[in-house]
């Protein structure tokens, strides 16, 4: 295995590794109001990213099947909760 077959396969630790060694290179970039402001993308950005990218990943079966369920129980609670004033 040559070492680029081997980069495209293992391309994510590789990733990895190279961001951890700019972060120990320039620790400056990162720090709290720094030029990433990491109050702000940490905190928003990227936590939504990771839901986004999770909600990806569900199977589509399970989320329809959650969807009409969850639609359902609103509408009769709503429609109860109406009729009971």
């Amino acid at each position: 295995m040559g070492p680029l077959e081997r980069l495209r396969k293992d391309w994510f630790i590789f990733g990895i590794v190279l961001v951890i060694a700019v972060a120990r290179l320039e620790p400056a970039v990162g720090v709290k109001g720094g030029p990433l402001k990491p109050e702000i993308t940490i905190t928003y950005i990227a936590v939504s990213a990771i839901f986004f990218n999770s909600g990806l990943s569900l199977k589509t079966e399970l989320a329809d099947r959650r969807l009409y369920a969850t639609s359902s129980v609103f509408c009769s609670d709503f429609d109860q909760s109406c009729w009971w004033k």
